[in-house]
């Protein structure tokens, strides 16, 4: 479904002073810093661009707080914020309901632009579109590849989740593995779901989905090394994090299992994870360089009209995988902690 671009950011004499602060701050470079708190699931007050009225940015997501994945896209998000002079919030809540309020908590704040994950997205819906009853752009990054042309949003910048998904499939396929354990860490998340029916699709032998609560990594380590005791045949443990990948490699100890092990996403644990083998390969959907573009895409919008994609097709960012072949690669950046 095409939809209209929304309308341009808010104008008027204040703010015509503060667009030439914000064009005169694009000279300056600033790195990146991490930082969390706030809210129920992390919030991050400091404006990265440090602009005295210029763009406001609200980038909020379903992230949980001190996840490692989460701080890789707020980075980016703070980096894009530095260079542009942008005055950037990051806020997140994993409650879809929490995550909706922090976006009319934004339009309130009459913030000039707002990036939003969607992974629930009938839950964002109503906020997305109150913030652009309200004038404020939203772009999306992340979570919600196959909703944010329907919910009205400018652009969105992510991984295809499901082309992931099959990718991983064809890979499992060249690796000659059987029968492939999928963890589900968030049941209903969308993306975390189209991965796994994505491999389903194209792996040859079985795929079994398996849920369990995210929130716990005992629970998760203890409910993989379960299923892992109770099917001797599973020959691959395919996970959706980082960090569950890392539990995943202890409950394959426990189980006295064979199982390999294969992710989607990185971080820096997870590529010394790689390099040593305890960890197959990993597929990097690249979360610092969605944080960048999504931020980066207010000030292309405010200064000269541009929207990534022209609004019909979104900015992909993944999946490439990561594998003890090239994982040197990437390593130095990782220890960056940008990848």
């Amino acid at each position: 479904m095409n939809t209209t671009p929304p309308g341009p950011f808010p104008s008027g004499p204040a703010r015509g002073t503060a667009l030439a602060a914000a064009v005169a701050a694009v000279c300056l470079l600033a790195s990146g810093c991490s930082g969390s708190g706030g809210s129920d699931a992390g919030s991050d007050a400091d404006t990265a661009g440090k602009s005295s009225g210029g763009i406001k940015v609200a980038l909020i997501t379903h992230g949980a707080p001190d996840d490692a994945f989460w701080e890789l896209v707020k980075k980016g998000a703070q980096a894009a914020a530095a260079k542009d002079g942008i005055a950037l919030t990051y806020e997140s809540n994993p409650d879809s309901k929490g995550q909706a309020d922090l976006v009319r908590d934004a339009i309130a704040d009459r913030v000039d632009g707002i990036a939003v994950t969607l992974a629930k997205p009938e839950a964002m819906r109503s906020a997305v579109a109150a913030a652009r009853a309200a004038g404020i752009p939203v772009v999306g990054l992340n979570s919600g590849i196959d909703a944010w042309k329907s919910g009205g949003l400018l652009e969105y910048f992510g991984q295809d989740e499901s082309v992931a998904g099959q990718a991983v499939g064809d890979k499992l396929d060249s690796l000659r593995a059987k029968h492939a354990l999928c963890v589900i860490h968030e049941r209903g998340n969308v993306a975390v779901e189209a991965r796994c029916a994505g491999v389903k699709k194209t792996f040859a032998g079985r795929t079994e989905m398996h849920y369990v609560d995210g929130t716990d990594m005992d629970a998760v380590t203890d409910s993989v090394a379960a299923a892992l005791r109770q099917d001797r045949t599973i020959d691959e443990v395919v996970m959706n994090g980082a960090e569950f990948a890392l539990a995943a490699v202890k409950s394959v100890k426990e189980a006295g299992s064979k199982a390999e092990v294969a992710t989607f996403d990185l971080n820096k644990d997870l590529v010394k994870a790689v390099r040593s083998g305890d960890v197959q390969f990993a597929v990097d959907q690249q979360p610092y360089l969605q944080g960048y573009l999504a931020v980066d895409a207010f000030w292309l919008y405010k200064t000269n009209g541009n929207f990534s994609g022209g609004g019909e097709e979104p900015v992909l960012t993944g999946p490439a995988f990561v594998t003890k072949q090239n994982v040197a690669a990437v390593s130095k950046f990782a220890a960056n902690g940008t990848r």
